[in-house]
């Protein structure tokens, strides 16, 4: 995933019942015009892809992906490294997710090398580049109509007591704030279970500095693959944070793979947030189980397995 980069740099930041059956093989400029042409599956949430799941169908090209993406029912996407793709690409993104009616879900906010320290520390310096590289994401935002943001605060200093590194963390955070609420955009919290190491671990740490930050621009991403691996409880938690998440990830556990994996019951959880608010994004933060044009499939149908919930 392009976010284990991101956090390597130290940022701050199944079954398939036939090869043809559910799902179309081709591409989304192959299948137009063609007769007996399944109808596009109508999914209950809005899951978002991310590029790459679907290459070995629809190639290597963005543009080529999204149409993929739309074709099987997706109607959002995510982009980690959208930040460090050229203004060119990110408004033919942007211009193609118009004509296909998909959301943008999030990018990161990726201060690229010169966050080798984390907000933790409250060193001037990194939370001053934190700062040009919210006022970049705006106008990243604008190019693709988006709204979310990841933020990861960084990693946890040992000889730091933990009450001023969440000072610290606060005051950045108030002043990415301070970038994004003019347009209405929201930078998203992420705790993490990559490492040990990193700051922000649970959700109700999370909460309590949204709560501390106090805008509507900074609220929680609530990753179910990470939390599962962190604190369990899933569905206990998501409730008792509900007013300050804006952002669902997904991915099994363990493997990190799509729902149906792993132990996760992801029929529930989403039946659960189905109820809470349908258009929240679902973003599809996980690899493939499977290789290749198969495992594509296979995810497709994964997808479809766990959204048949009852409403």
């Amino acid at each position: 995933m392009e976010r284990r980069n991101f956090l390597k740099k130290g940022v701050v930041a199944a079954g398939i019942t036939s090869m043809g059956g559910s799902v179309m093989a081709e591409t989304s400029s192959n299948q137009k015009g063609k007769k007996g042409q399944q109808q596009k599956h109508s999914f209950k949430l809005k899951y978002a892809p991310h590029f790459g799941m679907f290459k070995h169908h629809a190639g290597e090209d963005l543009i080529d992906q999204l149409k993929f993406m739309a074709d099987q029912g997706f109607t959002a996407l995510e982009d980690n490294g959208l930040l460090r793709r050229p203004v060119e690409m990110q408004e033919k993104i942007g211009k193609e997710l118009e004509r296909l009616g998909m959301t943008m879900g999030v990018f990161v906010v990726d201060g690229g090398d010169n966050w080798k320290v984390s907000l933790t520390t409250g060193d001037k310096a990194f939370v001053d580049n934190f700062v040009e590289t919210c006022k970049k994401c705006v106008d990243a935002a604008k190019r693709v109509n988006a709204k979310w943001m990841t933020v990861v605060p960084g990693f946890f200093e040992r000889r730091t007591p933990i009450g001023i590194q969440t000072a610290n963390v606060i005051e950045a955070l108030r002043k990415g704030a301070e970038v994004f609420e003019p347009h209405g955009l929201v930078m998203v919290l992420e705790p993490l279970s990559d490492t040990p190491e990193l700051f922000l671990r649970t959700s109700d740490q999370t909460y309590m500095i949204c709560k501390a930050v106090n805008s509507p621009s900074c609220k929680i991403l609530y990753d179910i693959y990470h939390m599962q691996r962190n604190e369990g409880h899933i569905i206990p938690n998501i409730d008792a944070c509900w007013n300050e998440i804006a952002y669902i990830q997904i991915g099994d556990n363990p493997g990190r793979k799509e729902p149906t994996t792993g132990e996760i019951n992801y029929k529930n959880i989403f039946k659960h947030l189905y109820h809470k608010d349908p258009t929240m994004i679902m973003g599809m933060e996980h690899g493939n189980a499977k290789p290749g044009k198969e495992g594509e499939l296979a995810l497709i149908n994964a997808y479809k397995e766990v959204d048949s919930f009852e409403i």
